[in-house]
């Protein structure tokens, strides 16, 4: 029987690393799929909510042996969650949020086929040192935080702003390995 095709529904650069790093071989697809929470998700349901469309969507693209992953990151202020900024207005409104105080970061993965799929939620404490709008400013005009949930990226310069954490770095970044990994030993 011919092995499956594994498929990764993500655009993201930083997912794709992550992947190759556990040591898969797969192809990218990208999906369209809408990120918007509704009225009535917690944060974790929407995480995992968009982690399911992200794979539900890549399993209509991909041949029909194939095994799909999709995911999803969110950051979590309270009970907010923090998308990605449309401006430095909200860009520097997030950070300010994050400063000096922990936050949630939520990272949803799922595996699917055409017959089941199985999601995990992995949720990561993290701590910011108190920022100033300088520092904010400055940050903003390195384009880091454009397309990051929280407007800010760990792995990156961003990871200058944090002071410890508790639970998966990479879900952080992205992927969290471990939970990855455990995940695709069901499915391959």
């Amino acid at each position: 029987m011919e092995s499956p095709t594994l498929i990764l529904a993500s655009g993201s650069p930083r997912r794709k690393e992550l992947l190759h790093q556990l040591g898969y071989q797969f192809e990218v697809v990208k999906p369209d799929v809408e990120e918007c929470q509704t009225a009535e998700e917690s944060p974790v349901q929407y995480v995992e909510r968009l982690s399911q469309d992200k794979a539900f969507a890549g399993v209509q693209l991909a041949p029909p042996n194939a095994v799909v992953i999709g995911s999803d990151t969110i950051v979590v202020a309270g009970s907010d969650v923090l998308e990605k900024p449309q401006d430095l207005t909200d860009a520097k409104r997030m950070l300010l949020r994050l400063s000096g105080t922990s936050h949630q970061v939520m990272t949803a993965v799922t595996v699917a086929t055409q017959t089941k799929h199985k999601s995990v939620v992995v949720t990561t404490d993290v701590w910011f040192k108190a920022l100033d709008q300088a520092e904010i400013e400055q940050y903003w005009q390195s384009g880091e935080p454009c397309d990051k949930a929280g407007s800010y990226a760990i792995q990156g310069l961003g990871g200058r702003f944090v002071t410890r954490i508790e639970g998966s770095y990479y879900a952080v970044v992205g992927l969290p390995l471990f939970e990855t990994d455990q995940l695709l030993h069901e499915f391959l």
